[in-house]
């Protein structure tokens, strides 16, 4: 067996977690929070209750909310003007994956400076961060348990990965009753984000059975109860599960890394700015018919995982199974089947697909790609 290492935060996972906020920053040693959201979260009334609990543990914030979906680099380099201005020493994201991600590349630039552009790629971060929380008010994104951070670097209209141990907070806290301030087409979308971090990671080349394990109960859970809780904003049960299916694919994907799914779907949100999991929900079902040759058994083991029935069938068969899966849930939440749907033009798939292969995700894609297939890949998905 190869050496692997695993890496997590501290978690705290259950409804009404959100009231532990406070104790957790003053353990970590915070005197002034910088507290990051949006306006979506801050209407939901989450924002308020962390400030509450905040209070409760008298400890000073500032409030910051001036980040959008697919954040920019020019939004994290203003947070961190913030930051310095009001001399906070630790930072709490409350909300998707955008805040989350903002808030971790604010926290990177707080005490490592610079630009957020020259840290793209693994492990370029060199100073300790401040104590971070994370508080993930989505089923999908991980990024509260990851090492990951996206920013979309504005110039050039395409996103950069940031990887690094150092971006993985200190702490995470996921209550599942903020998820049901979120409707049916965010449930869906970040569903779909967090079943490609599944699949993705138990396919990449960085897969270990640790995070195999993690990879397959999170399609478990997602083939179950992704569907009931699309449907329903007040289904308790659906949301517990999304919310440990979510932790458990941002587990894995962390420490498995991902592939050309995201490496692909990170060009197309920084040049349109689509909705990051919708985007990923679009190419999942290609780039599986495209992976395919590289890990039939497993493809076999996530047909089993995502609810169907692989008795007495070939492999081949079986595993195939797996796309019909993924498709099929794509269209009971009434996912788009092509990327035209979002805006992408044809002219623009040359420019994404060589801006795609230098992704770093790209590196752990069980199946080797040219600019070339994956340009066949976005044109067939377009």
């Amino acid at each position: 067996m190869k050496i692997s290492k695993f890496m997590a935060p501290e978690i705290i996972f259950g409804n009404q977690s959100l009231s532990q906020v406070g104790e957790c920053l003053g353990r970590l040693g915070a005197k002034k929070v910088f507290l990051a959201s949006d306006p979506g979260v801050v209407a939901a009334g989450w924002v308020e209750q962390v400030i509450h609990y905040l209070r409760l543990s008298h400890l000073d914030y500032h409030l910051w909310t001036d980040v959008t979906p697919n954040p920019k680099d020019y939004e994290v380099h203003s947070g961190l003007s913030e930051y310095l201005v009001h001399e906070c020493n630790a930072i709490v994201g409350v909300g998707g994956g955008s805040v989350l991600d903002a808030a971790k590349a604010i926290a990177l630039l707080a005490t490592n400076g610079g630009s957020i552009l020259q840290y793209e790629g693994v492990d370029k971060i060199s100073r300790p961060l401040p104590p971070m929380v994370m508080i993930p008010t989505t089923a999908g994104s991980g990024s509260e348990v990851s090492q990951f951070s996206i920013i979309v670097y504005s110039e050039r209209k395409a996103k950069i990965t940031i990887i690094s141990k150092s971006l993985i907070p200190d702490i995470a806290i996921i209550d599942p009753q903020t998820l049901m301030t979120k409707d049916s087409r965010l449930t869906s979308n970040t569903g779909m984000d967090a079943l490609s971090h599944a699949i993705e990671s138990y396919i990449s080349l960085a897969a270990t059975p640790l995070t195999e394990v993690l990879s397959l109960q999170a399609m478990r859970l997602i083939s179950q109860y992704l569907r009931p809780s699309a449907a329903s904003q007040y289904n308790m049960e659906a949301k517990q599960a999304m919310a440990m299916a979510s932790l458990q694919a941002g587990l894995a994907f962390s420490n498995a890394i991902l592939g050309a799914v995201h490496a692909m779907s990170h060009q197309i949100g920084g040049l349109i700015d689509a909705p990051h999991g919708e985007i990923n929900a679009i190419l999942l079902p290609y780039l599986l018919e495209y992976n395919y040759l590289a890990a039939p058994e497993k493809y076999k083991n996530m047909a089993e995982a995502l609810g169907e029935n692989v008795t007495g069938r070939s492999l081949h068969d079986a595993s195939r199974l797996a796309m019909k899966a993924v498709k099929e849930l794509a269209a009971d939440l009434d996912i788009p089947v092509r990327l035209s749907a979002l805006g992408l033009k044809e002219e623009q798939i040359e420019v994404i697909s060589r801006h795609s292969i230098n992704d770093v995700c790209m590196a752990t894609n069980p199946r080797d790609m040219t600019v070339e297939d994956v340009k066949e890949l976005f044109l067939k998905a377009l």
